[in-house]
């Protein structure tokens, strides 16, 4: 019934056995209750509704909201343009490069990638937050 690796030197069964048995039980029993706290925690967080929009955290995300919308594409647009005035001025082939390297990312990130994260970030804020959708991001 048992090896000679689970017993001990007097020939009876080890205390391995026990301890695997409430380390399984311990563990199960943590799970359950992160389990239990998570799964309540969003049903008491919709009880918040438009009192959310009155909030700090509120008018911060909004703050953030338009520094991403006319700050990206102010950042990116003024980074393309220096560059692509400053390439005809440059003579070193390896500077260019890099200058035009800088031009594409400006472009990609503060025309396009920009508008487009605060795209997804309002829709995340109006469907995934609770009360999110009773403020206007």
């Amino acid at each position: 019934m048992y090896d000679a690796a689970d017993t001990d030197k007097q020939g009876e069964p080890s205390d391995t056995d026990d301890r695997n048995c409430w380390g399984r039980v311990t563990k199960l029993a943590l799970v359950a209750g992160a389990l239990a706290l998570l799964a309540v925690e969003p049903v008491s967080a919709q009880s918040t509704g438009s009192a959310f929009c009155d909030t700090d955290m509120a008018d911060t995300i909004r703050n953030l909201f338009t520094l991403i919308q006319f700050g990206g594409p102010l950042v990116g647009g003024l980074v393309a343009l220096g560059a692509t005035v400053t390439i005809p001025l440059i003579r070193r082939a390896d500077t260019k490069k890099e200058l035009k390297s800088m031009r594409v990312q400006g472009v990609l990130w503060g025309v396009i990638v920009a508008p487009l994260a605060t795209t997804i970030l309002q829709f995340l804020l109006t469907s995934v937050v609770a009360g999110g959708s009773s403020c206007s991001f």
